[in-house]
């Protein structure tokens, strides 16, 4: 591997140059423009590397504030609210997986530079905002010795958690701040020893028989082989009584933020897409989730664009791919979303999706890194992204946060867990 040092350490400088902001760009929407493939034995690389918010805080808009909920966490990702208005966040420390290209040595080396160095604790941490000043003044590990832990989901009692490698279940009573019963499975999902896409996501049907999990890829585009990807790159449907579970949709390279609409009671997701195809391919995506639906994953993308490094071609399977609802551009990498309600946002940012974008590694210009509003209009994304909460790259292009999971609290402000600052944010109406 001596070979690979220099090309290694050259990219590793150019991931610590400045980037600048994210450059516009006409990818997004209903019917994004696609530009032609390009592949690249390894793509561009450019990193935002860490800076901190020193006096500085997220950007919203004119009428809006934001404040810091909760600080120092440990890798925070994921949020859940409970009826009572406690938050639980999750530190999950995410899984290492095998090496099966000299590339991904180099592509972690140059994507290391872009993470926070505070390790997840593999735990569940309660936050309580006991005197309404929209800061967390309570903080107590509420559950630990998880495995990788990101979706959460409450019904009745129940409170279920998805690990990396199983969904649990332990016994809840509202103002609870620790779990001390002992979890019980209720079905294991795809982990290891290879775990490429470790975030499990979860959701309650709105009536509470059924429990949607999204399980990502194992891989890119297959390069580990079809057995490595076996009920994986979908959403399972499990059964809350018995734990059996069905594929709900299928072909979603690495479906979170799984949300149904409050207003339709349809399932909804976003997905991240493939790489290295060039920096404007592939668009990842919110849509809606169709059971019995594929996507496309990994024989095609954006409906039936055929991706020609997949092999063998299944030209059978392109023909059932269907296009997703709402482009929203290229390696942004979606990781939360949560539908608006009315209450504590302005009225203007009720009914659509917010989304969380973590932000891109393998473009030139920087996209994501932000927090945007799609509006909908009967049910479905009826204009233009719109920046919500950015600031989280200075003009630099260095990143001060990085935006995960998205929550609303019991007012309706948003959330917002913030894996590279370590700090849940707090956005509401001024």
């Amino acid at each position: 591997m001596r070979f690979l040092a220099p090309l290694a350490a050259a990219l590793g400088l150019a991931a610590c140059s400045g980037g600048g902001v994210p450059q516009p760009n006409d990818h997004t929407g209903p019917n994004p423009t696609l530009p032609e493939q390009n592949q690249y034995l390894l793509p561009p690389m450019r990193i935002a590397t860490p800076a901190p918010w020193g006096a500085a805080r997220p950007t919203v808009p004119a009428g809006m504030k934001v404040e810091a909920f909760a600080t120092d966490m440990k890798n925070v990702r994921s949020l859940f609210v409970l009826p009572n208005g406690d938050v639980l966040a999750t530190e999950p420390k995410g899984p290492s997986e095998p090496i099966a290209r000299p590339k991904d040595i180099i592509v972690n080396f140059v994507q290391g530079f872009g993470h926070s160095k505070t390790k997840g604790e593999n735990r569940i941490t309660l936050l309580r905002d006991t005197n309404g000043d929209g800061r967390a003044d309570v903080k107590t590990v509420f559950l630990d010795h998880l495995v990788s832990p990101f979706g959460m989901a409450l019904v009745g009692s129940d409170l279920y958690i998805a690990n990396t490698d199983a969904i649990i279940r332990v016994p809840y009573q509202t103002g609870q701040t620790r779990i001390t019963a002992r979890p019980t499975i209720l079905t294991e999902l795809p982990g290891g020893p290879i775990n490429h896409h470790w975030t499990k996501d979860l959701v309650a049907s709105p009536d509470g028989s059924k429990l949607y999990v999204g399980i990502g890829s194992n891989s890119n585009i297959t390069e580990k082989g079809m057995e490595a990807e076996k009920d994986r790159a979908m959403i399972w449907e499990v059964d809350r009584a018995t734990g059996a579970h069905r594929p709900y949709a299928t072909g979603l390279r690495n479906p979170n933020g799984l949300q149904f609409n409050p207003a339709t009671g349809q399932l909804w997701t976003v997905v991240n897409e493939r790489d290295e195809l060039g920096p404007d391919l592939v668009p990842d995506y919110l849509t809606s989730v169709r059971p019995g639906a594929f996507y496309g994953w990994p024989w095609s993308y954006w409906g039936q664009h055929v991706d020609p490094r997949v092999k063998p071609a299944r030209p059978e399977k392109v023909a059932q791919a269907i296009l997703p609802d709402f482009s929203l551009s290229s390696h942004v990498a979606p990781l939360g979303m949560v539908f608006a309600r009315g209450g504590s946002l302005p009225a203007r940012f009720t009914g659509g999706a917010l989304v969380g974008e973590h932000g891109s590694w393998d473009r030139g210009h920087f996209n994501g890194y932000k927090v945007v509003f799609v509006p909908f209009a009967n049910g479905r994304p009826s204009g233009k992204a719109q920046d919500l909460v950015t600031g989280f790259l200075d003009k630099e292009g260095h990143a001060r946060g990085r935006p995960v999971g998205l929550a609303l609290d019991r007012s309706g402000a948003l959330l917002i867990a913030d894996d590279l600052s370590n700090t849940v944010w707090r956005v509401s109406g001024a």
